[in-house]
């Protein structure tokens, strides 16, 4: 296998220290996923398999950028690991781990559509599990899963929809800025952050918005059988539940952890001994199923990257949980 050497520049120890290391790795060039097996049922010959897919931070449909990478796009890795647990005849389930409080609209609609694909591809059953949080479309992603598990103490619903605007037309008053734009239709340059929101423009923000939480309703109502429209309807105030709450008002199966939530998934599949795998860029070591848990700055009890979020150049439609209720 080709690898690169990585040597960390003069520059970016600079200031660093008296007590300051080198470390000099091999990375290998190829950057497709790779399986590693983070738990085993004993025996010989165990062959079948139960992937885990982690769904962690933002559902934004754009690559995530750090301070020295571009980072990962979370839609197309999610994508990518479906694809490799549906070329495997070996993996018999798929168990989802959801750490998120939701995101883009269409990133989250996007996932959920190619996880009901897989589902009718594979025909393999799914479990969503969700941990610390799986609020709005990190929820709307689970109701694509067979079976929907949280923790008792985690947090989730927050089912409904959000397009956050903001206006500096106030500041620019003050400052003595004027803009103003040269538009086609009345409507072009509507939420846009130089100027108040009207009426008008409120109006039509308010259809979309209705049109897509109509949308978010119908996917959880066909995800819960157990719930009728209505029933989902008064769940679907926007507010946050625990996985207790959660369990009790039908929007999840149960409670449990990893765990219960990997044997969950070998009973649905009917197997009694399984290899469970993780997918992983191959630097990416991955010792047991809590390992790829991304970490952010806090905010409002949920782990989020607020300027990747809050974009205040433009609205931006959300299946977000911002933590306000």
């Amino acid at each position: 296998m080709s690898i690169v050497w990585l040597v960390a520049a003069p520059l970016l120890a600079a200031g660093c220290g008296d007590n300051v290391g080198w470390v000099v790795k091999p990375v290998p060039l190829e950057e497709d996923l790779v399986e590693t097996t983070i738990d085993r049922d004993p025996g010989l010959f165990v062959t079948d398999k139960i992937a885990v897919i982690d769904v962690d931070g933002l559902l934004i449909n754009r690559r995530d950028r750090g301070l020295l990478s571009m980072g990962e796009n979370p839609v197309s890795v999610f994508i990518e690991k479906l694809d490799k647990a549906a070329a495997d005849a070996s993996v018999h389930a798929v168990v989802l781990r959801i750490n998120s409080p939701g995101g883009g609209v269409t990133a989250s609609d996007i996932m959920y559509r190619r996880l009901m694909r897989f589902r009718e591809q594979r025909r393999v059953p799914v479990v969503a599990i969700i941990e610390d949080v799986g609020a709005s479309g990190g929820y709307y992603l689970a109701c694509g899963a067979d079976t929907i598990l949280a923790h008792p103490t985690s947090v989730t619903g927050s089912i409904g929809v959000v397009v956050q605007t903001v206006s500096f037309a106030g500041t620019m008053d003050k400052l003595g800025i004027d803009a103003e734009a040269v538009t086609s239709g009345p409507y072009k340059d509507m939420a846009s952050p130089l100027k108040p929101l009207g009426d008008d423009d409120r109006a039509v923000l308010q259809t979309m918005v209705d049109e897509f939480y109509e949308r978010f309703c119908g996917v959880v109502t066909r995800g819960r059988s157990d719930l009728s429209g209505e029933q989902v309807k008064t769940l679907a105030d926007g507010r946050v539940y625990t996985g207790e709450q959660a369990a009790a008002n039908g929007l999840v199966d149960a409670t449990t952890d990893m765990n219960g939530a990997i044997d969950a998934a070998k009973r649905l599949a009917g197997i009694e001994r399984a290899r469970v795998v993780m997918y992983h860029r191959p630097w990416g070591a991955k010792p047991n199923a809590y390992a790829a848990t991304a970490a952010s700055g806090q905010f409002n009890l949920v782990n989020i990257n607020v300027p990747g979020v809050l974009d205040l150049a433009r609205p931006r439609f959300l299946y977000l949980w911002t933590g306000r209720r």
